[in-house]
């Protein structure tokens, strides 16, 4: 087991306050009618995703994002512009203007472009997993998803997580249970007393944590991360917590009970990351401040500079979805 240390509980809070304010501006500019699509954001499951990406290694490991993982996407090392340029249709995106939202991806660096068939992702990262083995390119390397509970009721979830369980995967799935499936509640969507439960039954390692407390999530989710690197198998951990915005910003959430809003689970883990690091000593509130500024002045020249970039044209697209070199150099 590793011991948390300031300098990873530092990058999984940068990479969630950076998160945060990029999908501000990214939710201001779709009401503004600036963005063609769905946003969906992750507000108040930072904790959890960013707690999963600061572990992996940009082009070494594998990371299976889902619709609200852009910290985790930014701990691992994605490029906000590829955020900015996909939403705003840039043809310098990953997906060079095709697809709005969050399915990009780079593969070839190991950022799998997300599939919005809930739970198909494990699928496809034991299978990119197994290649490498098949290859003899595993070299340590961890593949990690973070799925939301309603994903864990699919038969993609299941099929995917039993195939690499049989294969003893270094795989670690992160279950982000926000208590609802777009509006249908856990009591409606399955019968076990938590979802913890469904890692025993597929001989999985399972751990429980706070998804809204930040220091917890940075441990547990690392220490599964580390746990499956070293060859102890596949890793599932269920983190409880509660999205603070609708299922996506078209949906104003107002299917949650008030009891529930108000409850542990519904305190906002930027806040709690905030006085938690404070309080240990291991970040300062002019440091806090310089990074916000940084972050929000990164953001719009991300946003500046993806709003002056072309669009596709179809007179001269090639009509390939990720470049040809992408898989290629992943295969080579």
């Amino acid at each position: 087991m590793t011991i948390l240390t300031e300098q990873h509980a530092r990058k999984v809070y940068h990479a969630m306050l950076k998160s945060r304010l990029l999908e501000a501006k990214i939710s201001s500019l779709y009401k503004a009618g600036q963005i063609v699509g769905g946003v969906y954001l992750g507000k108040g499951q930072e904790a959890v995703s960013a707690s999963v990406g600061a572990k992996l290694e940009w082009g070494k490991d594998i990371f299976a994002p889902l619709i609200r993982d852009q910290a985790g996407r930014v701990a691992f090392g994605e490029d906000i512009l590829d955020c900015t340029r996909t939403y705003l249709g840039s043809a310098q995106g990953p997906m060079k203007g095709r697809d709005g939202n969050i399915h990009r991806g780079r593969p070839s660096d190991g950022l799998i472009a997300m599939i919005s068939h809930l739970g198909t992702s494990l699928s496809v990262l034991g299978g990119m997993l197994k290649a490498r083995q098949i290859q003899g390119k595993m070299n340590g390397c961890v593949g990690a998803t973070c799925v939301g509970d309603g994903s864990t009721s699919t038969g993609a979830f299941h099929e995917g997580l039993n195939y690499i369980a049989v294969e003893k995967l270094p795989v670690v799935v992160v279950v982000a249970d926000n208590q609802f499936a777009y509006s249908t509640p856990n009591t409606k969507q399955f019968a076990c007393k938590d979802l913890i439960d469904r890692a025993v039954g597929y001989g999985v390692e399972g751990h429980s944590v706070d998804g809204t407390d930040v220091l917890a999530c940075a441990e547990v989710i690392g220490n599964a991360v580390d746990a499956a690197r070293n060859g102890e198998g596949p890793q599932m951990v269920v983190a409880k917590l509660l999205r603070l915005s609708g299922h996506g910003e078209h949906d104003d959430g107002s299917y949650v009970p008030t009891d529930v809003r108000s409850s542990h689970y519904g305190r906002d883990c930027i806040d709690v990351g905030k006085t938690q690091l404070l309080e240990k000593g291991w970040v300062t509130e002019t440091e806090l401040d310089q990074w916000e500024a940084d972050a929000k002045e990164a953001v719009q020249a991300a946003v500046t500079l993806a709003q002056k970039e072309d669009g596709p044209d179809p007179y001269t697209e090639d009509w390939t979805a990720l470049s040809r070199g992408s898989f290629r150099n992943w295969n080579s």
